[in-house]
């Protein structure tokens, strides 16, 4: 194993860029990147990933490592799983090093192997690499399908099929440009807390998601679903206040309490955070955090079947909101509504839910999913105000390499 300290370099959206260059010119796969706030750290890059379809989130052997270091690991997604989409199933590959920027702002090559720093990646994160231009023309979706879907949601709930359930409806464009550059504004312009980047042969997939699904380091787990929304520029505290939107969070809650008590330890399920306003690009979200200690034995894929798909896009009952939802939605989710992430023989496994996601595939069509959960007391109009609302975090980016406003982000947090 190796560490290595490389000091102050660029921020996390400019080395992935150098690192795409140095990809290129290598003829490379290329890089990976976890940025936000992933294994206590404001940035985990793979310098080139051979990422390629896969069943699913596969099993790593847990090693000792050096305390803070994640050293490597497997990095990739997991789609919705209820309906094929444009992308593969499920994608990822394996790094056997790292380029991890930590809460300070300090580089460090980590490794599993033995060797040290190569000196074009030292040179990556000092220089960075250059933003090129892109751009998207997204179609809207269809607005009367999707007040459609949510009225035959509401017609559930009052027949008692479900308390609850997630609607969802799809953006649709072409890409001109490299979905790099499109995720690196992203990352610089809306700063979202668990960002993800992986790409292939097959496509790519570019998360902007602010959300938790999965943390395990050790036998500690933690989810923090989102649920509840209001648009950045309203008063966060309508969100506590809102008797929609608690309901919607205490129920998704509840429902991740439900699915990790089955692999959880009986009586270690705690909610240290309950109903946080927390800002997201475009938006202002409730939080809230559940936790656990896992049974002695539980792998991670016992772990990840035990709560995927993310309660926070499904609904409540789980199974019945699923089969509902692939008949009142249009198209299948495909990558969004999964979980993109790492899982590191050091550091655990941290996955994001895959929302705020563009799926991007080999010829350039791009997809963009967007939702809100159904309560009772939902308002179609409502619904397609915040999937507006949401996805223009996404749909309003521009490139940096030409003229063009960046999407306005939150300055604070509100609890």
């Amino acid at each position: 194993m190796r560490v290595e300290r490389l000091g102050a370099g660029g921020a996390a959206a400019d080395v992935l860029l150098g690192l795409h260059e140095r990809a290129r010119r290598l003829r490379l796969p290329p890089p990976a990147a976890l940025t936000g706030r992933w294994f206590g750290s404001a940035a985990v890059l793979a310098p080139s990933l051979d990422a390629r379809a896969v069943d699913s989130i596969p099993e790593v052997a847990t090693s000792p490592g050096p305390d803070g270091a994640v050293g490597g690991g497997w990095i990739g997604y997991r789609g919705y799983p209820d309906g094929a989409g444009v992308l593969p199933p499920a994608a990822g590959g394996w790094t056997s090093s790292v380029l991890r920027l930590d809460v300070d702002g300090c580089w460090w090559f980590e490794s599993l192997q033995d060797g040290g720093c190569p000196a074009d990646l030292a040179s990556a994160v000092r220089t960075g690499g250059r933003a090129r231009p892109w751009e998207v023309q997204w179609r809207t979706p269809d607005e009367a399908q999707h007040h459609g879907a949510v009225e035959q949601c509401l017609a559930a709930i009052t027949d008692g099929e479900v308390y609850q359930a997630c609607v969802c409806t799809r953006f649709v464009g072409r890409l001109s440009g490299d979905p790099v550059q499109l995720f690196t504004d992203g990352v610089r312009s809306t700063g979202p807390a668990r960002a993800a980047f992986v790409a292939g042969s097959w496509g790519a997939v570019a998360s902007l998601s602010p959300e938790l699904f999965l943390a395990r380091h050790g036998r500690a787990v933690r989810s923090s679903p989102i649920k509840g929304t209001l648009p950045i520029g309203q008063d966060p505290a309508l969100l506590r206040s809102s008797a929609k939107d608690v309901a919607e969070n205490v129920m998704i809650v509840d429902l991740v309490r439900n699915d990790l008590g089955r692999v959880c330890v009986p009586g270690s399920i705690t909610v240290p955070e309950l109903l946080a306003v927390q800002p997201a690009p475009a938006v202002w979200h409730l939080v809230s955090t559940v936790t656990g200690l896992l049974r002695v034995g539980t792998s991670d894929a016992e772990l990840v079947e035990a709560l995927f798909p993310p309660a926070s896009v499904t609904g409540t009952p789980k199974l019945r909101a699923r089969t509902l939802l692939a008949g009142w939605e249009a198209q299948p989710r495909g990558a969004y509504c999964g979980a993109v992430g790492m899982v590191s023989p050091w550091a655990g496994l941290e996955l994001n839910v895959a929302i705020r996601t563009v799926e991007v595939d080999p010829e350039g069509r791009v997809e963009l999913g967007v939702g809100g959960g159904i309560t009772s007391d939902s308002d179609p109009t409502a619904e397609w105000r915040e999937c507006l609302a949401k996805a223009s975090a996404v749909t309003g980016l521009r490139s940096s390499a030409a003229a063009g406003p960046a999407y306005p982000r939150a300055a604070s947090t509100a609890s």
